[in-house]
């Protein structure tokens, strides 16, 4: 074994010096000896055995002091470290730390490093791999040897850790490890959550669109915004679909989107790599309208809304919170409010079951693509009035995102309004005179047996007045039903030609009563007045109802005002009246200073049985007897009113051309006491049993020889049969055979016999159905004398 050469010699020294092992030094000292006993039985040169320790002593000498320093003596307070204080310092610190000392062993740690590392491992025992114990290792020296070292990265226990180790203590005798876990971001989920986030939403109500991608070139996200743009929907249906499916490229390189086509505004890809390193990363790509960015988009605005003033249609633009920036006169005006007073949100002018939809829509087509579409709602001014609001997405016009459209249509829902009105009472007129109908076979047959058994009792008898007030209210639900059938323009009439002057002038007086003597009547005529073809009666009756309906409106007193004037074909074009056709007409006005009418009830007045009046006050056909008579003697009449200022009934009746003369109804016959007995006989056809019976009844006491018969098919068998009658009694409607179909038949088989048609039905309305010549017609219903009175003219008629 050959001796340790001087720098082996010296490099033991360093390291058992720089440690303080004291059995390192004395086997240190025990190798200089034996060296230098190796040397003097070598050479037994005493000189050279004297200078070689010598020099190895100047050399430990030399090297203590330079490398190793004074050794000084700890303190003896300081002997043993005080390891809570130690702790206590550590746990300041959110890393994991721990302390070990020369041999490896943990002496100290926070609670950080335990609770991540438990069983209070030191470092070097946290179970590594070969290459990572060799790692940490490697570290640990470098540590010992320079005083610091670090590794950037490493696993444990399945976590990444960068470490950091430092040689510490008064004697350099720890090392103090600090671990940090290295945290793995997910920059592909942040990106998404970004999207469907917070910011997402910040950048849809800005119009800014968001969506992610993947490696595959599908969506795996997007914000509403994009969604609403792309696919008219800001659901979910886009997820995992290609992107590409959603835009297209011209031959320019201009992007679009597919369902816009290449008419609309073009788009710019604005495309951040999440990770360029890996290819399976996500892309966040925002879409941004190109909208001209080197526009002045102030002045743009400025320009549009003076083109939109002058336009005749309601228009107006709406930002994306749905506030209105600009409206023109005509949208004010399609809403009958000042533009000044104009609320500041659309949606405050519709009710409010269409607030939700009007809102919704402005964002819609605020937020997506430049589409249009129209909406129905109803205004908060007008609840029961449908109109469409036209809705219209724009771009480049700063904040302004929708452009809201109300057509000036108000002839038009005038007009429509009226053709619903007309429908409306024509439907009701249906109805009434069905009702009416009814109504007056069962009166008819009450009527009847009233005259029946007054005939049978005196005045003055215990039961006479009993059954006079039967016949008394039958008479005023007759009444009634002629009301009705005056509104639905069934009943009877027998026209005249006529001076409405005179009309007017015949009735005044009666009117001066029944107005009372708080009311004013005023009658004007005018000049020219041509003649009219009417019913003067129902003429009448008209005149008396529009007074009375004047005098119930002014319960404080007033005027009523009645005129006559002519008016030509062209004032009646000045008018503009789509309802009234271009005609010579005379025009009958009545007008009063009354309450009025409010706007609501004015298109309700010509309705049967609707009234404002107290219970009990009114039977609410009044005015629908008006409508009727009018509407039957082929004029038209409206309505005019104003709250607190009065309304005007204004009634147009056609110039009759003709060469019959005018009638003179200012002279009435008295009525004369007729007897109706007579003779001969009557066949009685009607399928109501009751109206049948009453008719029987009556005509037996006039001395007439009567059989019945339940139809038409019933009489024909009796005609077959051999049997033969003056005259025949038929209602027109029935079963089976019509009484106009049956009279038909006996008139082709048994030549020409007299009729007398019965009817709830007008004249009027039967005359096409009917289309016999030589008849006699009674409508119901009749009482007894009536019936007696029609069959004894029937049958004394000389062909």
């Amino acid at each position: 074994m050959s001796p340790p050469t001087y720098p082996q010699i010296l490099g033991r020294y360093v390291e058992a010096v720089s440690r303080r092992d004291v059995p390192k030094l004395s086997a240190f000292a025990l190798v200089i000896i034996i060296s230098l006993a190796i040397i003097w039985f070598s050479t037994e040169n005493i000189i050279l055995l004297g200078f070689c320790a010598g020099a190895i002593g100047v050399s430990i000498g030399l090297i203590h002091y330079f490398y190793v320093g004074p050794v000084i003596e700890s303190p003896p307070a300081f002997s043993v470290p005080d390891w809570s204080i130690t702790h206590a310092a550590l746990q300041m610190n959110h890393a994991a730390i721990a302390i070990s000392d020369e041999t490896g062993s943990l002496v100290c740690a926070n609670d950080h490093f335990t609770n991540a590392f438990p069983g209070l491992k030191a470092p070097l025992d946290l179970g590594f791999d070969h290459a990572n114990h060799a790692l940490l290792d490697a570290v640990t020296r470098t540590a010992w040897r320079d005083g610091s070292a670090n590794i950037a990265a490493i696993v444990i226990q399945g976590r990444s850790y960068s470490i950091q180790v430092d040689r510490a203590g008064l004697s350099d005798a720890y090392l103090l490890w600090q671990l940090e876990e290295i945290e793995e971001s997910d920059i592909e989920s942040a990106a998404i959550a970004m999207i469907t986030g917070h910011i997402g939403r910040v950048l849809s109500n800005n119009g800014v669109m968001a969506v992610a991608v993947n490696a595959d070139g599908r969506v795996c996200a997007a914000n509403a915004t994009f969604a609403l743009r792309a696919s008219g929907t800001d659901r979910d249906t886009i997820l995992g679909r290609l992107f590409s499916d959603f835009v297209q490229m011209d031959e320019q390189g201009s992007v679009y989107f597919e369902r816009e086509g290449l008419g609309g505004l073009p788009i710019r890809l604005l495309q951040v790599p999440l990770d360029a390193e890996n290819a399976k990363s996500t892309f966040l790509i925002l879409a941004v309208d190109e909208e001209g960015t080197r526009v002045d988009r102030g002045l743009a605005l400025t320009h549009v809304e003076q083109l939109l003033s002058t336009l005749p249609l309601g228009l107006a633009l709406v930002d994306r919170n749905g506030r209105f920036l600009f409206a023109n006169k005509a949208f004010a005006r399609v809403l009958d409010v000042e533009l000044h007073k104009l609320s500041p949100y659309p949606a405050d002018l519709v009710i409010s079951e269409d607030k939700g939809a009007v809102l919704d829509s402005i964002r819609r087509y605020g937020s997506g693509s430049m589409t249009s579409g129209d909406l129905a709602i109803r205004l908060k001014e007008r609840p029961d009035e449908v109109i469409a609001l036209s809705i219209a997405g724009v771009r480049g016009l700063g904040d302004a995102a929708v452009l809201l459209g109300l057509k000036d249509d108000s002839e038009e829902i005038a007009l429509k309004r009226q053709v619903a009105q007309q429908t409306k009472m024509e439907s009701i007129g249906q109805l009434a005179g069905g009702v009416a109908h009814d109504f007056n076979n069962i009166l008819t047959a009450i009527i009847g047996y009233c005259d029946l058994m007054l005939m049978r009792h005196k005045p003055g008898d215990s039961d006479y007045d009993d059954i006079q007030q039967i016949k008394n209210n039958s008479n005023r639900a007759a009444s009634l039903t002629r009301q009705l059938l005056a509104f639905s323009r069934q009943q009877t009439l027998r026209p005249q030609v006529l001076q409405l002057a005179n009309v007017v002038a015949d009735v005044s007086s009666l009117l001066k009563r029944l107005l009372g003597e708080t009311v004013l009547l005023e009658v004007h005529h005018g000049h020219g007045i041509g003649a009219v073809r009417a019913d003067p009666g129902q003429l009448e009756q008209v005149i008396i109802n529009l007074g009375l309906n004047a005098r119930d409106a002014m319960p404080k007193g007033g005027v009523v005002h009645i005129r006559t004037a002519a008016v030509s074909q062209r004032e009646v074009t000045a008018m503009g009246r789509d309802f009234l056709p271009i005609d010579d007409y005379v025009q009958l006005s009545v007008e009063d200073n009354g309450v009025g009418i409010p706007k609501e009830n004015l298109s309700k007045i010509f309705e049967p049985f609707f009234t404002t009046k107290e219970l009990g006050k009114g039977t609410g056909l009044g005015l629908s007897t008006v409508y009727g008579i009018v509407k039957q003697s082929g004029g038209f009449i409206f309505a005019d009113s104003q709250p607190e200022k009065g309304t005007r009934f204004d009634i147009f009746l056609p110039v009759h051309r003709g060469d019959t003369p005018v009638a003179d109804i200012g002279k009435r016959e008295l009525y004369k006491q007729r007897e109706f007995w007579g003779s001969g006989r009557i066949l009685i056809v009607e399928d109501e049993d009751m109206v049948r019976a009453v008719t029987e009844q009556a005509l037996l006491r006039q001395g007439y020889e009567v059989e019945t018969a339940n139809d038409g098919a019933q009489a024909l068998e009796m005609f077959a049969t051999g049997k033969r009658y003056d005259l025949v009694v038929s209602d027109v409607v029935m079963p089976n055979l019509d009484g106009p179909s049956m009279a038909r038949r006996l008139r082709e088989t048994y030549g020409e016999i007299r009729l007398l048609f019965i009817s709830g039905y007008a004249e009027e309305q039967l005359r096409e159905t009917i289309s016999l010549d030589n008849v006699a017609f009674l409508a119901k219903p009749f009482s007894v004398r009536q019936i007696a009175e029609a069959v004894h003219d029937a049958i004394a008629k000389v062909d």
